[in-house]
């Protein structure tokens, strides 16, 4: 089986990825989510980049970026928007993007959070069918077992990652979500002011919650 065929198997419609709205300002200027390696080298956002995570320990995974499959990691989520940049004059967005880059070349499939020492890592198919194993290794005692309820298009271990190399064009990019009206307004501002086109925008405040 393909990765396209798993994915349209398992209803997979959105790859997700998180970001501030300076974040997404670069992101439409770009035209690219970069990783967090090529993201200072751009001297037009070296002013507003401001990284999601205050470090980070997977140093050989820096060129990658780090979106997730059918929700976004919320205890990553939350640790950002609640603690690293909690005095921040900041909102926040969801992208999502087709699952089609799932099959683009050179993209990894991290079993759980990719800093975790249990995590396993592939490409293909057999890369992608791992992240939805009947129980997952976190680290040395610590294993997530997948609930028979869960839904099939959400990976068993929801800290589970997609590593795509060094960036990702914002041509698969499918809408945002954010959680108010104020911010929706706030993206038509910002594609207006770089030139974007037409972003589908949704106010959708719980794709930003646990579940």
């Amino acid at each position: 089986m393909t990765i396209n065929e798993i994915f349209r198997q398992r209803q997979i419609t959105e790859i997700l990825h998180f970001t501030t709205n300076e974040g997404l300002l670069g992101i439409l200027y770009s035209r690219f989510i970069k990783s967090r390696q090529r993201l200072p080298k751009e001297k037009t956002l070296e002013n507003i980049y401001k990284p999601n995570a205050a470090f980070r320990k997977d140093k050989k995974w820096l060129d990658y970026v780090n979106p997730s499959i059918s929700r976004i990691n919320y205890q990553f989520f939350d640790v950002s928007a609640n603690r690293w940049h909690r005095d921040r004059n900041i909102w926040w967005c969801v992208l999502s993007l087709d699952p089609v880059i799932l099959s683009h070349p050179g993209v990894y499939f991290a079993t759980t959070n990719n800093m975790y020492t249990g995590v396993r890592r592939n490409t293909g198919a057999k890369g992608l069918n791992a992240l939805f194993d009947s129980s997952i290794i976190q680290w040395a005692g610590q294993i997530v077992r997948r609930n028979p309820d869960l839904q099939a298009k959400f990976p068993t271990c929801s800290q589970a990652e997609v590593l795509y190399p060094e960036e990702l064009p914002t041509k698969f990019l499918q809408r945002v979500y954010v959680s108010t009206g104020e911010d929706h307004d706030d993206i038509c501002g910002q594609c207006a002011g770089v030139s974007y086109p037409d972003l589908e925008a949704r106010v959708l405040p719980e794709i930003f919650k646990e579940g």
